[in-house]
Protein backbone atom coordinates (compact mmCIF):
# COMPACT_ATOMS: atom_id res chain seq x y z
CA UNK A 1 0.00 0.00 0.00
CA UNK A 2 2.72 2.82 0.82
CA UNK A 3 4.15 1.83 -2.47
CA UNK A 4 1.61 2.65 -4.33
CA UNK A 5 0.90 5.99 -2.46
CA UNK A 6 4.51 6.63 -2.68
CA UNK A 7 5.11 5.78 -6.60
CA UNK A 8 2.05 6.74 -7.34
CA UNK A 9 2.64 11.11 -6.33
CA UNK A 10 5.72 10.35 -7.85
CA UNK A 11 4.76 8.78 -11.41
CA UNK A 12 1.83 11.27 -11.19
CA UNK A 13 4.57 14.19 -10.87
CA UNK A 14 6.69 13.06 -13.34
CA UNK A 15 3.48 12.48 -15.96
CA UNK A 16 2.85 15.95 -15.76
CA UNK A 17 6.17 17.32 -16.04
CA UNK A 18 6.63 14.91 -18.98
CA UNK A 19 3.62 13.86 -20.90
CA UNK A 20 1.08 16.49 -20.09
CA UNK A 21 3.31 19.39 -20.66
CA UNK A 22 5.07 17.48 -23.51
CA UNK A 23 1.94 17.17 -25.50
CA UNK A 24 0.87 20.69 -24.76
CA UNK A 25 4.33 21.86 -25.68
CA UNK A 26 3.73 20.14 -29.28
CA UNK A 27 0.09 21.12 -29.66
CA UNK A 28 1.65 24.69 -29.10
CA UNK A 29 4.60 24.23 -31.06
CA UNK A 30 3.31 22.11 -34.19
CA UNK A 31 -0.39 21.95 -33.80
CA UNK A 32 -1.26 25.86 -33.70
CA UNK A 33 0.27 25.92 -37.36
CA UNK A 34 -2.17 23.17 -38.54
CA UNK A 35 -6.05 24.23 -39.38
CA UNK A 36 -7.41 20.56 -38.93
CA UNK A 37 -5.79 20.57 -35.27
CA UNK A 38 -7.12 23.70 -34.49
CA UNK A 39 -10.24 22.72 -35.83
CA UNK A 40 -10.47 20.64 -33.23
CA UNK A 41 -8.51 21.89 -30.02
CA UNK A 42 -8.32 25.49 -30.59
CA UNK A 43 -5.14 27.38 -29.92
CA UNK A 44 -3.09 25.99 -27.50
CA UNK A 45 -0.99 28.36 -25.21
CA UNK A 46 2.84 27.59 -23.92
CA UNK A 47 3.51 24.60 -21.75
CA UNK A 48 5.00 24.68 -18.44
CA UNK A 49 2.87 27.94 -17.53
CA UNK A 50 4.78 30.00 -14.69
CA UNK A 51 2.11 32.22 -13.69
CA UNK A 52 1.69 32.44 -9.88
CA UNK A 53 -1.43 30.78 -8.56
CA UNK A 54 -3.33 32.72 -6.02
CA UNK A 55 -3.48 32.20 -3.14
CA UNK A 56 0.16 30.92 -2.49
CA UNK A 57 1.65 32.77 -5.64
CA UNK A 58 3.20 28.92 -6.80
CA UNK A 59 3.74 28.64 -10.68
CA UNK A 60 1.01 27.37 -12.04
CA UNK A 61 3.14 23.87 -13.80
CA UNK A 62 3.85 23.60 -9.89
CA UNK A 63 0.29 23.38 -8.95
CA UNK A 64 -0.18 20.85 -11.78
CA UNK A 65 2.70 18.49 -11.25
CA UNK A 66 1.58 17.87 -6.95
CA UNK A 67 -2.12 17.72 -8.48
CA UNK A 68 -0.64 14.98 -10.88
CA UNK A 69 0.78 13.46 -7.84
CA UNK A 70 -2.70 13.29 -5.56
CA UNK A 71 -3.84 11.65 -8.95
CA UNK A 72 -1.30 9.63 -9.62
CA UNK A 73 -1.77 7.95 -6.04
CA UNK A 74 -5.80 7.26 -7.20
CA UNK A 75 -4.69 5.78 -10.15
CA UNK A 76 -1.71 4.13 -9.21
CA UNK A 77 -4.48 2.47 -6.32
CA UNK A 78 -7.15 1.59 -9.23
CA UNK A 79 -4.44 -0.14 -11.11
CA UNK A 80 -3.05 -2.16 -7.77
CA UNK A 81 -6.59 -3.62 -7.67
CA UNK A 82 -8.21 -3.87 -10.68
CA UNK A 83 -7.22 -6.31 -13.99
CA UNK A 84 -7.68 -3.82 -16.21
CA UNK A 85 -5.15 -3.14 -18.97
CA UNK A 86 -2.98 -0.24 -17.28
CA UNK A 87 -2.29 2.43 -20.40
CA UNK A 88 -6.22 2.36 -22.06
CA UNK A 89 -7.10 2.39 -18.55
CA UNK A 90 -4.53 5.34 -17.51
CA UNK A 91 -5.75 7.18 -20.33
CA UNK A 92 -9.48 7.14 -20.42
CA UNK A 93 -8.83 7.77 -16.50
CA UNK A 94 -7.32 10.77 -17.25
CA UNK A 95 -9.68 12.11 -20.32
CA UNK A 96 -12.69 11.51 -17.66
CA UNK A 97 -12.21 12.13 -14.28
CA UNK A 98 -9.49 14.87 -14.38
CA UNK A 99 -11.59 16.84 -17.18
CA UNK A 100 -14.65 16.29 -15.27
CA UNK A 101 -13.18 17.28 -11.84
CA UNK A 102 -11.63 20.21 -13.80
CA UNK A 103 -15.24 21.60 -15.23
CA UNK A 104 -17.32 20.56 -12.63
CA UNK A 105 -15.81 21.57 -8.88
CA UNK A 106 -12.72 23.37 -9.63
CA UNK A 107 -14.81 25.55 -12.09
CA UNK A 108 -16.84 26.70 -9.40
CA UNK A 109 -14.35 27.27 -6.62
CA UNK A 110 -12.66 29.58 -10.11
CA UNK A 111 -16.00 31.05 -10.60
CA UNK A 112 -15.64 29.82 -13.87
CA UNK A 113 -18.37 28.30 -15.95
CA UNK A 114 -18.97 24.73 -15.70
CA UNK A 115 -18.27 22.56 -18.59
CA UNK A 116 -15.94 25.32 -20.28
CA UNK A 117 -18.89 27.09 -20.92
CA UNK A 118 -19.92 24.18 -23.76
CA UNK A 119 -16.87 25.06 -25.64
CA UNK A 120 -15.92 21.68 -27.60
CA UNK A 121 -12.65 22.75 -28.09
CA UNK A 122 -11.48 23.06 -24.37
CA UNK A 123 -12.95 19.49 -23.66
CA UNK A 124 -11.10 17.66 -26.39
CA UNK A 125 -7.96 19.82 -25.49
CA UNK A 126 -8.82 18.87 -21.48
CA UNK A 127 -9.36 15.13 -22.70
CA UNK A 128 -6.15 14.87 -24.96
CA UNK A 129 -4.15 16.92 -22.25
CA UNK A 130 -5.20 14.81 -19.34
CA UNK A 131 -5.73 11.36 -21.11
CA UNK A 132 -2.13 11.97 -22.07
CA UNK A 133 -1.40 12.58 -18.45
CA UNK A 134 -3.03 9.24 -16.91
CA UNK A 135 -1.12 7.00 -20.19
CA UNK A 136 1.96 8.26 -19.04
CA UNK A 137 1.41 7.85 -15.62
CA UNK A 138 0.06 4.33 -16.13
CA UNK A 139 3.31 3.41 -18.33
CA UNK A 140 5.83 4.77 -15.78
CA UNK A 141 3.37 2.36 -12.73
CA UNK A 142 3.94 -0.45 -15.25
CA UNK A 143 7.57 -1.63 -14.16
CA UNK A 144 6.93 -1.05 -10.57
CA UNK A 145 5.09 -4.47 -10.43
CA UNK A 146 2.54 -2.76 -7.85
CA UNK A 147 0.17 -5.49 -8.14
CA UNK A 148 0.86 -8.51 -5.99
Amino acid sequence: MQKALTLGFIAGILAVLVFHQGTAFLLNTYGNDMPGVVAIFGRTGPAFNMNPLPPLGVPTVASQAFWGGVWGIILAMILRATPVPDALFGFVFGALALSLVAFTLVASLKGLPSFAGGNQQVWARAALLNGAWGWGTAMLLRPLALRG
